[in-house]
């Protein structure tokens, strides 16, 4: 076998083994994951799940260790459906315009927490996202506040029966919770909400006793069960917060259940201590439930993991200094709970106006924060304007490509200029085949006569990477791109295009997704095949590289990338076609002014011939 076509062999098997390699290690599992996301969140909502067996548990799970002790739960009923689960307590009734939802008044838990705006699917008639649920149910999810303190007698627990002076909170009417542990402290809890997604929590003691005591005020957020994640790399889902001087700390749920155990227990920690602002929680991908600090007090933080017959029990935990209440005096505490939508202009707002620092790094902006954010900022301006985040994404790779122009503008003069000189470096190498070394310095200094740099045609690639990085980031974890629309059948850009060739765009009534294995390779939309297109096209507009392996190599590139981003979000594939379309024109517009020859309708013509050839 000659030597160029075992090379051309490997080539394309390289190519089919990072399809193949694409869909079965990323695209295949990540599906997978989502469609048990849907079901677990849509088992979650259903009122009517399947009961599961009984478990003990404690409140919030946390550990007899630093940051502080957790005060025991009663044993957990059996396994209830939600609406069940809810009748079965005295509750407040929460109503604001962003969440529905109910407070617990044994416990005081917030643990009920739905959202009016947001729903399972695109379907406007599909459930509401449950984001918060009780204990009793399948995923209990909830916020817990409270005291500590060891001489300090009864303390509020999850049994506590709290007493409300009404039963609704709405953003005009707070609530306040009140219970006397009939040895002389007197606790009160007024819960006040706005009009999207953040609780103002305000704890006061009242010694009416004769001797002081010392209490800590505590606040977490605990989710039993670990969820489904989607587990991309590009996107953190588990414990999020900012410790104080420590910065962004994201812990995933593996990682925690790995971290070394509290000594004499089952509970894994990470811990911090002395911190001075910023907020700790949990998040998915669209949404979060956090504890708030007082910006102003020293408190500390953890991050728990404990193991029990029912599961894991995931915590983020704070806890402030020790208060000493004498006797007739009263002392307070007042934190702040986050249940909601990421929406960026909402958390931005909440960080400016409360203050809480580096809040918005609630959102996974990722590395390239200083890219990703103002690239949103510019996509939802143009939202705004013209009410279509496809239309946006549009504009802006139309700016994008307006800004870049300059440096675009000498990458692709100076890739013309190589090819006016592509007779010369042929001459070169036949003169110098049997003399690499000659044969280099005698390019080099054909490039430094005609001012050519032979790397500047990497750099509109090289440009391109971090905005597309960027741009994959603001479509992914941003709630805005969440069920966003664009035209005709693409109903939700952060979700892959719904269409496939492979049963004639719907006209055939068959689903090829469903099929056994190689289902998720015949998931191949309208949109990935243009953006194949247009990619297609764009190579075309360069001479056929004379190494035969390199020419199938290139050959291959569009269908690879075909396939590849077949499922990735709709928006990003729609932003790659147009970009491609605009890097073909605007590589003709340069290549015309510096006189070189456009090669696309030539190579085509070179195509469709060689093909009518084989066919004949």
């Amino acid at each position: 076998m000659r030597e160029d076509n075992r090379n051309l062999i490997l080539a394309i098997a390289m190519s089919l083994a990072v399809l193949l390699g694409w869909q079965y290690f990323f695209a295949a599992p990540q599906a997978e994951k989502q469609r048990q996301a849907a079901q677990q969140q849509s088992t979650q909502v259903n009122p009517n799940a399947p009961n599961q067996p009984a478990s003990p548990s404690q409140a919030g799970g946390a550990a007899p260790t630093v940051p502080g002790t957790v005060p025991a739960t009663p044993v957990a009923p059996a396994i209830l459906p939600r609406e069940a689960a809810l009748a079965a307590t005295k509750r407040v009734a929460i109503d604001t315009p962003a969440i529905a939802g109910s407070i617990n008044l044994r416990g005081g838990r917030i643990d009920d927490v739905a959202l009016k705006n947001y729903r399972e699917t695109v379907d406007p008639k599909s459930a509401n996202i449950v984001l918060l649920s009780p204990e009793g149910t399948q995923n209990p999810y909830y916020a817990e506040f409270g005291w500590l303190g060891a001489q300090a007698g009864p303390l509020p627990n999850a049994a506590t029966e709290w007493t409300a002076d009404r039963d609704r909170l709405t953003p005009s009417t707070p609530v306040t919770l009140s219970w006397d542990n009939g040895q002389g402290l007197v606790f009160r809890r007024t819960i006040s909400v706005d009009d999207k997604f953040m609780f103002t929590v305000k704890s006061t003691v009242e010694n009416r006793g004769s001797a002081a005591v010392a209490l800590q005020p505590y606040g977490l957020v605990s989710r039993h069960g670990k969820p489904v994640t989607l587990g991309y790399y590009v996107l953190h889902e588990g414990m999020i917060g900012v410790m104080g001087d420590n910065g962004l700390q994201e812990v995933k749920y593996d990682s925690l259940d790995k971290e070394t155990p509290v000594a004499g227990t089952n509970v894994s920690q990470k811990a911090w201590d002395g911190l001075q602002g910023g907020f700790l929680g949990i998040t998915d991908k669209y949404w979060a439930a956090t504890v708030i600090p007082d910006q102003a007090i020293t408190y500390q933080g953890a991050f728990t993991s404990q193991q029990s017959q029912a599961g894991r029990t995931y915590n983020a935990f704070m806890q402030g200094a020790a208060q000493t209440i004498q006797p007739g005096n009263t002392v307070e505490s007042t934190q702040r709970f986050f249940a909601g939508a990421k929406e960026t202009a909402t958390v931005d707002a909440y960080q400016a106006s409360l203050g809480i620092k580096n809040f918005d790094l609630m959102i996974d902006w990722g590395w390239f924060y200083f890219i990703t954010k103002p690239l949103f900022k510019v996509l939802d301006f143009f939202y705004h304007l013209f009410g279509n985040f496809g239309i946006a994404i549009l504009l802006v790779t139309v700016i994008l490509k307006i800004l870049f122009f300059p440096l675009a503008n000498k990458s692709y003069a100076s890739m013309a200029k190589m090819k006016a000189v592509q007779p010369e470096m042929a001459s070169i190498r036949e003169r110098y085949a049997d003399d690499k070394m000659k044969q280099q310095q005698a390019l080099m200094e054909l490039y430094r006569k005609e001012k050519i740099n032979p790397v500047a045609g990497c750099w509109p690639v090289l440009i391109q990477i971090p905005v597309f990085f960027a741009l994959y980031k603001v479509l992914f974890v941003t709630i805005e791109m969440r069920h966003a629309p664009f035209f005709g059948w693409i109903r939700d850009l952060a979700a892959p295009d719904p269409t496939t060739i492979f049963n004639l765009f719907g006209l055939l009534p068959y689903n090829p997704g469903a099929v056994p294995v190689v289902g998720h390779f015949l998931m191949l939309g309208v949109w990935p095949i243009l953006m194949g297109i247009t990619m297609w096209l764009q190579m075309k507009m360069n001479p056929e590289p004379p190494d035969p392996v390199q020419k199938q190599v290139f050959a291959w590139m569009p269908v690879i990338f075909t396939f590849m981003l077949g499922s990735f979000p709709a928006g990003l594939v729609i932003y790659w076609a147009w970009n491609n379309l605009l890097s073909v024109s605007q590589q003709a517009f340069i290549m015309k002014r510096n006189g070189v020859k456009i090669e696309l309708w030539d190579n085509l013509r070179k195509t469709f011939a060689r093909k009518s050839a084989t066919q004949s």
